[in-house]
């Protein structure tokens, strides 16, 4: 099976639906409580396909949609692509899919933007689970393969050199630890899925619009630490891109939590997903 057959799979999966004007498309399994999923970059709701049949295995509704720019949904040249338009049109996809209350996930750069959706709508969390993340965001700096994407002109020839060979090593250096646990054909269709029919450059927007400032610390870390829900900090141990130290240890400082790991790198949902589930059933006394 080739990327491309990967790719239509994913879209049989699921549905469209439309949020804030904006075109988008989610993947759900089980019932329950429902489980937001949000995911980060360069990904789509298409990394959590995995998590979503465990969560569906411990009782609870697992539901990941793209983000505007990303995977199988529209990417409007005048949508505003920072962190903070992102949470805005979360919030508008959570009312669209008819979710009154929810747990939330969120990895990678889908943990400020699910942050900004959590601080819209505190009183429909029901727990917050932080997976390899950032939420001292004045302090982080892109990893060393993501850097080149954030400066004009080097991010598009940066892209524009992403031949499959190349992409599934930097996949596979950065995010996946068990490299039996995702064909070649699967993380081809990462790429194929970051750039569609744009190219990429709604992506190369979400990739400058980080919003990196001290008010937004702050913001994330009233989220994190709130007292209206439970939440944890749950890491792939062996994430060279969000390295446990410093960004999994300040993240549970933040959160007022201990730090708890599983043998993993960037993308635990690969070769993690039973694990990832499991740690979200937790924090449900409904799910089982």
């Amino acid at each position: 099976m080739g990327a491309a057959a990967v790719v239509e799979r994913h879209r049989a999966a699921g549905r469209e639906f439309t949020a804030a004007g904006v075109r988008s498309f989610v993947r759900e399994a089980g019932e329950g409580e429902a489980v937001v999923c949000v995911h980060g970059v360069p990904a789509s709701s298409f990394t959590w396909r995995k998590v979503l049949g465990e969560l569906a295995r411990e009782g609870l509704r697992g539901v990941a949609f793209d983000l505007p720019g990303l995977g199988l949904a529209a990417r409007p040249r005048d949508f505003d692509y920072s962190w903070t338009g992102l949470g805005r049109w979360c919030v508008a996809a959570v009312d669209a899919l008819g979710l009154d209350r929810f747990h939330l996930v969120v990895h990678d750069i889908g943990g400020p933007v699910g942050f900004e959706l959590a601080a819209s709508v505190p009183e429909r969390v029901r727990s917050l689970t932080v997976l390899n993340t950032m939420v001292e965001v004045d302090a982080f700096r892109r990893p060393w393969m993501m850097a080149p994407f954030a400066r004009p002109i080097v991010g598009e020839l940066w892209l524009a050199s992403m031949a499959r060979p190349l992409f599934r090593a930097l996949m596979r250096y950065a995010g996946i630890g068990d490299r039996r646990a995702v064909a070649d054909e699967e993380i081809d269709a990462y790429l194929d899925l970051l750039r569609r029919e744009d190219g990429g450059r709604a992506f190369l927007r979400i990739m400058r619009g980080f919003e990196r400032t001290a008010e937004k610390r702050e913001r994330y870390r009233a989220v994190v630490r709130s007292d209206r829900y439970p939440v944890q900090v749950v890491w792939g141990a062996d994430d060279p891109a969000l390295p446990l130290r410093p960004y999994g240890e300040q993240a549970a400082r933040a959160a007022g939590v201990e730090l708890q790991t599983v043998p993993a790198r960037h993308f635990l949902q690969e070769d993690q997903a039973a694990a990832v589930a499991a740690r979200v059933a937790a924090l449900s006394p409904a799910a089982g």
